[in-house]
């Protein structure tokens, strides 16, 4: 098996994605089984400056040395379950000195799977603002997709950054996800991208508006996938 390098930029989403390639590796090892996992933590106060600044090259500098980091601890490729730092991948990806897999393909090659033809983008005001998503929704999948309106992405902005990325999980917050949800299904989205790694931990799939897609838990499956796979 190959050995899973996780770049981890918040506790929560990360915690998330390790346990997700764990426990999903029972159904494919059985009991007590997985993937060597090595985890290298970077305190979101390294990132945030760069990203008040618009700095991409900055959060690729600070990715590229967790990077190393895995690197030498063995891994043969690694994945960054936080969706806002793969804005900075296109400056990363060329010099990367590991194998990554990009959180945006694992969303939209699910999305194709199951047919859906547009899709509702939630996650940090970065991302939403950022393009991400739709422009390689659209360039590599040829789904359409929408965001949450300004007012609504500043909210979630200060959903994930005052509350969830601190294990917060309000129920109000839970509830105002939802009303934007049911706002992006009226938009004629047919499905949500979560697409904050914390995210999953506060949306309910069965009382949630829209079908969900959940970047953090597709992501880690997706690494378990990689990691069994023989090349």
């Amino acid at each position: 098996m190959k050995h899973i390098g996780i770049v981890a930029c918040s506790a929560e989403g990360a915690a998330l994605c390790y346990r997700t390639i764990c426990q999903r590796a029972l159904e494919y090892l059985g009991e007590h089984d997985h993937p060597r996992v090595t985890l290298d933590s970077i305190p979101m106060a390294a990132t945030m400056p760069y990203f008040r600044s618009r700095d991409l090259a900055g959060v690729a500098g600070v990715l590229r040395q967790s990077l190393e980091t895995l690197a030498r601890a063995g891994a043969d490729f690694a994945i960054c379950p936080d969706n806002t730092c793969h804005l900075a991948f296109p400056l990363l990806e060329p010099s990367s000195p590991l194998p990554l897999l990009h959180i945006v393909r694992v969303v939209g090659e699910e999305a194709r799977r199951l047919g859906y033809k547009k899709l509702g983008i939630t996650g940090t005001a970065f991302l939403m603002d950022g393009g991400l998503y739709p422009e390689m929704l659209c360039r590599e999948f040829e789904i359409d997709s929408c965001i949450p309106d300004a007012e609504a992405r500043a909210r979630i902005q200060e959903i994930i950054f005052r509350q969830l990325v601190n294990g917060e999980y309000p129920e109000e917050s839970r509830i105002y996800l939802n009303r934007v949800i049911g706002d992006l299904a009226r938009h004629g989205c047919d499905a949500v991208v979560l697409g904050c790694t914390e995210l999953p931990i506060l949306v309910r799939p069965a009382d949630c508006p829209l079908p969900v897609l959940d970047s953090t838990r597709l992501l880690a499956h997706a690494a378990l996938l990689t990691a069994l796979r023989r090349d």
